[in-house]
């Protein structure tokens, strides 16, 4: 359900929805000749392309919309699922099944597609993809270090080619659309008719072609959702409208100490640094990751104050700004580094109680006896207290 989930849609209802769509697929399908060999053949012997025609039309409709929702941050192209590929069994495996499409007259999801509808030449196909399968998983043993060879791992076509998402985008849907027209030529020659098609449908097939093409100009000339906010983020530090609300070191340990329930102690560091070191009841979101969609309902609550930490100040503040910048909430920065709260708090050195004055005496009781309580706060509290964030599984699977 790409970027409604789990935002909009519920883990557990998108699998209610996923099946509803499932069958609306299917009844599609049907409708559209894909229950019929003599239609998904066709494209084999020259006299019928409607499956490429929609295997590229579900192609270009999909890559274009999962470019304009990673452009505008409503999807993670990092939670897509790309089968790996392994190229020796890729070749085979698909001569295999190229084979089987043309003897067999079905692939895989138009077979249970025309099963469905009592076809028995369809439920035969079934049972011999199911056996198939079985012979496959039984000799897998035998044959995995064939299957595994050649693993390119999972490559991108624009990757490989070297050039930009939106680039390869538009070429492919340029080639989409000429493959439309050269197999509507081939279909009325090799059916010796001549069909004409009304201005009506072919103003809709120009307004259908047109479309992909502007999605993709938005993409390539238009800021993204991280442009934006740091173009915000330029105009606020040039106009000089950048405001920081500041906390001491000994202030926040005083409000973890007895207001956590008010707080979130941000830690914008790195996995590596937070890990090594971060503040009692602290979370961990990466500076690079403060504009991720799973943050937002953080940064945009205006019940707990969020309090943001690393170890240096520029980076602190920027994690700051770009919180401002995607939600309203009560935001401060701490103006130490990690580092040195830990030197204050957790690594304190005693006085020399003889020779220090009752100030130095008395702060060095206050931290000490706040790191100690500190301790005991998180001990106690464990994961209690932190935002619950929402989880996005990716897939681990493919469509044949």
């Amino acid at each position: 359900m790409g970027p409604l989930v789990p935002y909009i849609i519920s883990n557990e209802f998108n699998l209610i929805i996923a099946l509803l769509i499932g069958i609306g697929f299917g009844f599609i399908l049907e409708q559209a000749g894909f229950s019929s060999t003599k239609k998904l053949v066709g494209l084999f012997y020259g006299y019928d392309f409607t499956v490429l025609r929609v295997f590229f039309t579900a192609g270009v409709t999909a890559m274009v919309g999962v470019i304009l929702f990673q452009h505008y941050g409503l999807i993670d192209l990092n939670l897509i699922y790309i089968n790996p590929t392994f190229l020796r069994s890729a070749i085979v495996g698909g001569l295999v099944m190229g084979a089987g499409f043309i003897i067999g007259g079905f692939c895989p999801g138009t077979s249970v597609c025309a099963a469905s509808i009592g076809k028995m030449d369809a439920m035969l196909f079934v049972l011999g993809s199911i056996i198939g399968v079985f012979i496959f998983a039984e000799t897998y043993p035998l044959i995995s270090d064939f299957y595994i060879a050649d693993n390119l791992g999972a490559p991108t076509m624009y990757e490989m080619l070297g050039i930009s998402m939106p680039l390869f985008a538009f070429l492919l849907t340029a080639v989409a659309i000429s493959a439309f027209v050269a197999t509507w030529l081939i279909e009325k020659k090799v059916r010796k008719v001549n069909e004409k098609i009304s201005k009506q449908w072919i103003s809709r097939y120009a307004f259908a072609s047109i479309v992909p093409f502007v999605i993709i100009a938005v993409v390539s000339f238009f800021p993204s959702k991280q442009d934006i906010i740091q173009n915000r983020i330029s105009e606020a530090k040039r106009q000089g409208k950048c405001v920081f609300h500041e906390i001491g070191p000994d202030k926040l340990a005083d409000e973890i100490v007895h207001h956590y329930y008010q707080l979130n102690v941000i830690d914008v560091r790195t996995p590596e640094e937070f890990e090594a070191f971060h503040l009692p009841m602290a979370i961990n979101i990466p500076l690079t990751e403060i504009t991720d969609r799973k943050w937002e309902d953080l940064f945009k609550q205006q019940v707990k104050t969020n309090v943001f930490y690393a170890d240096g100040d520029t980076i602190v503040r920027m994690a700051c700004l770009k919180a401002n910048f995607v939600g309203d909430s009560k935001n401060k920065i701490l103006n130490v580094s990690a580092l040195e709260f830990k030197k204050m708090f957790f690594d304190i050195t005693p006085p020399d109680f003889e020779l220090a004055s009752k100030k130095e005496i008395n702060e060095y009781n206050f931290r000490n006896e706040a790191a100690i309580n500190m301790i005991q706060l998180t001990e106690a509290l464990k994961n209690i207290g932190k935002p619950v964030t929402k989880t996005i599984v990716p897939a681990t699977g493919g469509c044949s």
